[in-house]
């Protein structure tokens, strides 16, 4: 994806609406459809479950097909009838500028970190922009180079150091230092798009005042990096953030992740600041939404981040965010939360485990077992949810395209990445994952970086 300079945009009023369906509507037609899909989707598995009972028992074939199709095929027909109905509020006020305060977590980001605040210096923001910049026990020079740096653009910054390790620790030494109404978390990496703060200001002045967050929307800076790094960019481009679209259309962005996330600071502090926890962006959500408070999304306020390009790092960093999951799980129970909408959202998170554990060890060796002509688990017919995966991927990319077009940014053509996402990206995911359930049900060493 490329950023081409553009003139400021102007807003301009929304279109009458013809139809006005209420968010419980919409909440309650998508089930509808979802649950239409997945009566079809047992319809026709019929033949498939009694085969695989013949070789299994019936109730261990049944309980593998609800986890491989009825589960998955209902959770996805119900994100792409949501997102079909889901129309972003229009902005009350699209050039605020109330006094914002970036935190910027830091650990040997020297390398890096001049273009991160250069970045910041850039944003169209009629406000006053404060960054600080957390050293936490870097061994380099980390904090010279953003002074440095921050004196060659006139940034209003402060750097403090926080010794012990952890970023819940260096942001929580931060927040003392916050003065501001509103804050943003920012990651070391992430580069801001020229109108990103810009919007997810907007959209949190424009929210309700139960809202307490607005996640960013993140995608990836260097996706012309390997083959690794293509196929993360359309993960982040259609599936993170029509996740993301979905929760947050439902008032509850289950993550509003550190690398680019707005706060009222006010909140963060009444919750006691970010858990100690390896998904402690994932922990403090949750604890908001469990206090009645609400948390949006903005797909508008784009921020590019780095992937990691190798498999070592890839799994670090997957294995870290379903151990965050589960954490936060164990934190708030999905029964605990007092929104219906987020009471289902999380609920979904509760069957992950289990969906990842019947992919990792019954999809994959039935995959190699069908190499052999044994079809039990997968056969000729799994190739027809082939077509349905790409259509449901090609909603979500016309929904991307056009937000892409309005900050007049464009879709970098990377195919080869795109059909690895959709045939391959699974088979690294769930096994990944399930590697993460067990670092946490083993209470495995955490590490931050």
């Amino acid at each position: 994806m490329r950023n081409e300079p553009s003139p400021p945009d102007k807003p301009s009023p929304p279109a009458p609406s013809k139809l006005y369906l209420p968010l419980k509507g919409k909440f309650y037609l998508s089930h509808t459809l979802a649950a239409s899909w997945m009566i079809f989707s047992m319809i026709l598995s019929v033949t498939w479950v009694n085969d695989l009972g013949h070789q299994i028992t019936l109730p261990a074939a049944i309980i593998i097909i609800i986890g491989l199709s009825y589960i998955p095929g209902y959770t996805n027909a119900f994100m792409v009838s949501s997102l079909l109905l889901d129309k972003q509020p229009p902005l009350k006020e699209s050039y605020p500028y109330d006094p914002v305060t970036i935190l910027v977590a830091c650990y040997n980001e020297e390398a890096g970190i001049a273009d991160t605040l250069r970045y910041i210096s850039t944003q169209d923001y009629d406000g006053e922009v404060q960054v600080i910049v957390i050293d936490n026990n870097s061994t380099d020079r980390t904090a010279a180079a953003a002074e440095e740096a921050a004196e060659q653009l006139g940034l209003h910054l402060t750097v403090i150091f926080e010794a012990t390790p952890g970023k819940n620790h260096a942001l929580n030494t931060a927040l003392a230092h916050v003065e501001t109404e509103l804050m943003l978390t920012l990651d070391a990496d992430t580069l801001l798009h020229q109108k990103a703060l810009r919007h997810i200001v907007a959209r949190f002045k424009s929210s309700p005042q139960d809202v307490c967050a607005v996640a960013g929307a993140v995608l990836v800076r260097n996706s012309r990096g390997n083959f690794l790094a293509k196929i993360q960019e359309w993960d982040y481009f259609l599936g993170i953030a029509s996740i993301k679209r979905l929760q947050g259309l439902f008032q509850g962005t289950l993550v509003a992740q550190g690398a680019f996330s707005l706060y009222r600071t006010q909140v963060v502090r009444q919750v006691g600041g970010w858990p100690d926890a390896i998904g402690e962006d994932i922990v403090l959500t949750w604890r908001f939404l469990s206090q009645g408070f609400k948390v949006y999304f903005e797909p508008l306020a784009v921020a590019f981040t780095d992937v990691p390009e190798s498999l070592y790092h890839f799994f670090r960093q997957r294995s870290r965010w379903a151990r965050g999951m589960i954490e936060a799980l164990k934190v708030v129970k999905p029964w605990q939360q007092p929104s219906p909408y987020t009471k289902y959202l999380t609920f979904c998170n509760l069957v992950m485990p289990y969906l990842d554990l019947i992919y990792t060890f019954v999809w994959l060796p039935g995959l190699v077992l069908a190499f052999f002509g044994y079809y039990w688990v997968v056969g000729i017919t799994t190739l027809l949810v082939l077509p349905l995966t790409f259509t449901a991927n090609f909603i979500l990319y016309t929904y991307q395209k056009k937000v892409f077009k309005s900050l007049n940014l464009r879709v970098r053509k990377n195919a080869l990445g795109f059909f690895a996402y959709i045939l391959l990206y699974q088979i690294i995911m769930s096994p990944v994952s399930v590697y993460g359930y067990v670092q946490e049900a083993l209470r495995m060493n955490r590490v931050w970086k």
